[in-house]
């Protein structure tokens, strides 16, 4: 089967790194895998040399036209059986080009409950017709869309995403490294979050409820892994907090599994979610983790961790201590758990066939 994914991006971000984990898997089965992106560089790739990567340089409203044409044509010569768009401009283009090619099959997935205000809602419905079948990440995602009247109920399906549980897996030698790497200590807890440095993932919450820790009773440090527009004001809120001492902000990081395995407990902060990828590889990697009850964040945590709700400091701040006080057994069941879990329901396995049955039923 040839397969054509198309996304706005591949940049480091729990949607682009789907994509690349679904292309590496799909040509593990033989299929033939072409990658379109739209804008930006590709700093996220597929590990599979045999993935053909293409972007499009659509970087401005100037530039539309002719990625749409070098789009047709990409596709016109590779002969896809299956295209598959992600998120919402590659989705709204690759529904425009069915107007001029014939595409056996095309699906439109979205990996949120929020993807934009009424325009964009307004552009799903129009374009609706031109898509065989929308998906979401998660079954209340997918409520969210219906209830916005972007896609009627019949028409949009819910297939949770999947990880790597051989990527993402504890590594006590990586710990042990990471931790000396990083200047912490065996008395000391460290909490990680993962995410784009941006509205949805609600840092300034998780800062506030940091600053309520006391640091008296618990020692800890705080890493934050990711880019993004509020950069410079997180920083401004890390320093009029007083928590320079005790929370980093690292930038990208190509080490993420490593990184997580060196954490006792990993935070998900978010004002909104789809699925919250990255709770997922975090549970993989045996962690503690404490997480907002947004978008399919319930779905995947189940009862292997602590889930609070979204904007709210003091709950988040009450979580917090509790899982950074729990004991070494509980914290090593509770992860045990936490893995068993996502090997069950969340698998990069699991979720690859989901996608290749949609694919031959569609």
């Amino acid at each position: 089967m040839r397969i054509a994914l198309i996304t706005t991006c591949l940049e480091v971000g729990g949607a682009e790194r789907v994509v690349t984990s679904l292309a590496d898997s799909f040509v593990q089965r033989g299929h033939e895998v072409l990658i379109v992106f739209l804008t930006g560089e590709a700093i996220i790739l597929p590990k599979d040399k045999k993935v053909r990567v293409v972007g499009l340089g659509l970087n401005s409203f100037g530039t539309l036209f002719s990625a749409y044409v070098r789009l047709r044509g990409l596709l016109a010569a590779f002969r896809p059986d299956v295209v598959h768009s992600h998120l919402f401009h590659s989705n709204i283009l690759a529904r425009l080009i069915r107007i001029s090619l014939r595409v056996p099959l095309l699906i439109s997935s979205v990996h949120n409950t929020v993807e934009g205000g009424r325009l964009r809602m307004l552009a799903y419905r129009l374009t609706d017709g031109l898509t065989d079948i929308s998906t979401n990440v998660s079954h209340e995602a997918v409520s969210s869309f219906v209830e916005k009247k972007a896609v009627n109920e019949n028409r949009m399906v819910a297939i949770h995403n999947g990880i790597s549980t051989e990527e993402f897996r504890f590594c006590g030698a990586a710990r042990a490294e990471l931790r000396r790497a990083l200047g912490i200590d065996k008395d000391c807890k460290l909490i990680v979050a993962v995410g784009k440095l941006s509205e949805q993932k609600d840092y300034p919450n998780l800062f506030n409820a940091l600053k309520r820790l006391d640091p008296e009773t618990v020692r800890f440090q705080a890493f934050v892994v990711g880019e993004g527009p509020l950069k410079v004001e997180l920083e401004d809120k890390i320093d009029s907090l007083g928590l320079r001492d005790r929370v980093r902000l690292l930038g990208v990081r190509h080490d993420v599994p490593r990184l997580m395995s060196a954490a006792d407990v990993f935070v998900l902060p978010s004002a909104w979610e789809g699925f919250g990828l990255v709770v997922a590889e975090a549970m993989a990697c045996q962690r503690v983790v404490v997480a907002t009850d947004c978008g399919g964040v319930k779905e995947v945590l189940g009862d292997a961790g602590y889930l609070v709700p979204p904007r709210q400091a003091k709950g988040l701040r009450d979580a917090l201590h509790a899982a950074l006080n729990l004991s070494a057994i509980d914290s090593a069941e509770m992860g045990r758990k936490a893995r068993r879990r996502v090997q069950e329901l969340y698998s990069i396995e699991a979720a690859v066939d989901k996608w290749l049955n949609l694919y031959t039923r569609s």
